[in-house]
């Protein structure tokens, strides 16, 4: 109980700050309507190849684990500039737990995701989207699932770095091959060694799994990919968490 109560006091600052400087939010938005917008019309005809009735169905899932990487990998900046104003200095001295330091921020960045992800569905609708109603709620879960392991992460690559000229070309490095091995334009099917890779990617059988359930189906491809969005999130977590409390012992 201690430590849920700890969480809300560093979610609640941190969201006072988020909501003074809203910008981040929307510009989370604007890659993924961006590809909405310009790649989305271009994959209509492409659609039948993959077997979907949907253009958008097939399209969107990728768009929201982009979100998901994206919107949340990049939260150990926000750490960064956070320790160099001496902020995570003043929280050592608090007899606060260090998981709360780091879930209370996670909790922010989960809530950020959240708002992005419904409102890049509802765009989706405009352009065309037919998907299932639970799959909706079922693949944003996941997507935010997947966004707040990015986040606990990302806040322990900050505070290992503490450094953002240290923190880019890493985060950067990650996120690429990452982005590109999940298969969020268009299924990976051909050729046999990249989808081989891409097999081992955890990301990937996310957005598989989200294609799924957009398409109502709820198979062992979900199951599959949920499983990797719940072990992926555990052991970000696990590992956040004992970077949080080693750096503010």
């Amino acid at each position: 109980m201690r430590t849920l109560r700890e969480t809300s006091i560093v979610f609640r600052r941190q969201l006072r700050i988020a909501l003074r400087n809203p910008a981040w939010v929307i510009i989370g938005l604007l890659q993924p309507i961006l590809y909405l917008s310009l790649f989305g019309p271009l994959l209509v005809p492409l659609a039948g190849t993959f077997g979907a009735d949907n253009a958008y169905a097939l399209f969107v899932p990728g768009l929201l684990v982009q979100l998901g990487l994206f919107g949340a990998l990049f939260a150990g900046f926000g750490l960064v500039a956070e320790w160099r104003a001496g902020v995570i200095e003043a929280e050592r001295v608090t007899p606060a737990s260090r998981g709360a330091l780091l879930f209370g921020r996670v909790l922010l960045n989960a809530v950020q995701l959240l708002v992005q992800a419904i409102v890049l569905v509802l765009l989706s609708f405009l352009f065309g989207l037919q998907a299932s109603a639970a799959g909706i709620v079922f693949g944003i879960v996941l997507t935010v699932l997947l966004g707040a392991a990015c986040a606990c992460a990302s806040n322990a690559i900050g505070l290992l770095t503490k450094s953002e000229d240290v923190l880019a070309p890493l985060l950067n490095s990650i996120a690429l091959p990452v982005l590109l091995l999940s298969g969020i334009l268009l299924p990976i099917t051909q050729p046999t060694w990249l989808k081989t890779l891409a097999d081992v990617v955890p990301t990937k059988h996310v957005v598989d799994a989200i294609r799924a359930v957009f398409t109502g189906t709820f198979d062992s491809t979900v199951w599959w990919g949920s499983f990797w969005a719940v072990l992926v999130f555990a052991v970000a977590a696990a590992w956040g968490t004992r970077v949080f409390r080693r750096e503010n012992a």
